[in-house]
């Protein structure tokens, strides 16, 4: 399974394609989980990069666990929720994460 990724053009945050649009959070991200779902998400990444919306678009890997969207490698984990070494800052430091948790 795979997600679309990519970072906005305006502001460098980490999004990923979701219900039609770039969300800051990985959670509702549209996944792919055959050639054909892959192939259109990478239209609309190439789209939007054309449109100058986002940057270093990318499928990446994924597992979905009790419904919730995983990124497989440590890379996009990290991007997905933010520093390693600050629980403070990033994504995770945000009141919607701290409501999840």
């Amino acid at each position: 399974m795979k997600v679309l990724t990519a970072n906005r053009l305006a502001d460098g945050e980490a999004v990923w394609y979701a219900n039609g649009g770039w969300a800051e959070t990985i959670d509702n991200a549209d996944v792919a989980d055959d050639k054909a779902a892959e192939d259109r998400l990478e239209a609309i990444g190439a789209a939007a990069y054309a449109n100058n919306e986002v940057v270093d678009v990318n499928l990446i890997d994924v597992t979905v666990v009790s419904g919730v969207v995983e990124p497989v490698r440590l890379r996009e984990k990290i991007r997905a929720a933010g520093p390693t070494n600050r629980n403070d800052l990033g994504k995770q430091a945000r009141p919607e994460a701290a409501r999840a948790a």
